[in-house]
């Protein structure tokens, strides 16, 4: 694995660093660029990712037939880091979740028909999408195989879906929809995934659920299909395949989570460093303090540990490789580093950092989501005990040998 970038991956780095230095980050500290739930702000929004498009900045991650730069996931961790340097970055260039992973899985399987109606206003940035799969309790969590929602047949052509789904992102703005319906009992292939329009008859949002942290743009929200039909031209990829379809989507999607929280454990660290280089108490500088620098040095550590097993889960992807196990060990560190990082400039700050005069409170109650989303940190270690029993002493082998 060589962790240079190749020369197209580190213009665009740079490029990114540039626009987010000079036009995002500098927005931040005033509230009116912001919305009521504590995002960018949709009017500025707008404005942003017109400039990025116009610098060839947006969606680094998707081919270039299909209107992206076509970056490796090499390419992307670093840009992706860049990016969320700034609270407000991925979602100006096109590569914030649950978007960014949707258009991906999207690009890899979907009919023509399907990319033309459901993908492409999204790659144009003209609306949102949402994946619905997480359910109430007793339902589909970090484990698919409990989904209760069902669809059924109706006439020839049709499917009719009914249950409950709950914390779907941005669904209070989305457009464009992926459900998970059970339509067998199938352990293996007994879930389908469908395609669907906001405005299609047959559910409906029955709240947006208030969470600890800030929101992206459409929140969280609690959904109820009472009959939506979808015929099967809709159906992504074949009935049965849902449970294969959530593994190429949720792969290279909890990666990019573990990203773009790279950069936001490297900015809460340059706001911690800063002030620990110009804070002075009993006649020394923070950061000339022992304990301080422990706390900077930890830190540190654990973000660079980050995003060294974030590029090598990049790297074997951009190989053809699942890297599951190597996808979970990332997707464990990364969250905690994240947490750690923004704990330990919140410290560094005092009453300043536990204030909204930085966006080290923002990014702190944001970071508590890391350890949840994509699958609980509980579940990605089961995943690795269980590939180190199958796996034995090949477990730990170098590159691909035994």
């Amino acid at each position: 694995m060589d962790l240079n970038l190749d020369s197209r991956s580190e213009s665009f780095r740079q490029r990114v660093r540039e626009f987010v230095k000079d036009r995002l980050i500098p927005l931040e500290s005033d509230r009116a660029n912001f919305d009521e739930h504590e995002n960018i702000a949709p009017a500025l929004l707008r404005t942003l990712r017109e400039e990025a498009k116009a610098q060839g900045l947006w969606c680094l991650q998707l081919p270039e037939s299909a209107g992206g730069q076509g970056l490796p996931f090499t390419g992307m961790v670093a840009c992706y880091e860049e990016m969320n340097r700034s609270i407000f970055g991925p979602v100006v260039f096109n590569s914030a979740a649950p978007d960014d992973g949707n258009m991906m899985v999207m690009c890899k399987v979907a009919t023509p028909a399907q990319k033309e109606w459901w993908l492409e206003p999204v790659i144009r940035g003209e609306c949102q999408s949402s994946f619905a799969m997480t359910e109430p309790e007793e339902g589909a969590g970090s484990d698919p195989g409990m989904t209760k929602t069902r669809a059924e047949r109706v006439g020839n052509d049709r499917w009719r879906i009914t249950g409950r789904k709950w914390f779907i992102t941005g669904a209070g703005e989305s457009k464009r929809f992926i459900v998970m319906a059970r339509t067998s009992d199938d352990p293996r292939k007994g879930l389908t995934a469908f395609l669907f329009r906001d405005t299609d008859p047959g559910w409906h949002i029955v709240r947006r659920i208030p969470i600890m942290g800030p929101e992206e743009h459409g929140g969280h929200c609690e959904l109820v299909f009472d009959g939506l039909e979808v015929p099967d031209e809709n159906v992504l990829m074949g009935v049965g395949d849902g449970l294969k379809m959530t593994q190429i989507r949720l792969g290279p999607a909890r990666l990019t989570h573990c990203m773009r929280w790279g950069g936001l454990g490297r900015r809460c660290l340059e706001i911690g460093l800063e002030r620990a280089e110009t804070r002075s108490a009993f006649g020394q500088k923070l950061a000339d303090k022992e304990s301080v620098q422990m706390l900077l040095g930890e830190a540190a550590m654990q973000l660079d540990i980050g995003r060294m097993l974030t590029m090598r889960a990049a790297w074997k992807l951009d190989q053809g490789d699942f890297a599951r196990k190597e996808i979970s060990t990332a997707k464990i560190v990364v969250a905690d580093a994240l947490h750690r990082a923004a704990d330990t400039a919140l410290q560094l700050l005092g009453a300043k950092g536990y204030s909204r005069d930085t966006v080290v409170e923002w990014i702190y109650r944001y970071a508590r989501q890391a350890r949840l989303v994509d699958g609980a940190s509980e579940v990605h270690r089961m995943v690795i005990a269980n590939f180190l029993r199958r796996e034995a002493g090949g477990f730990f082998a170098w590159g691909h040998h035994g």
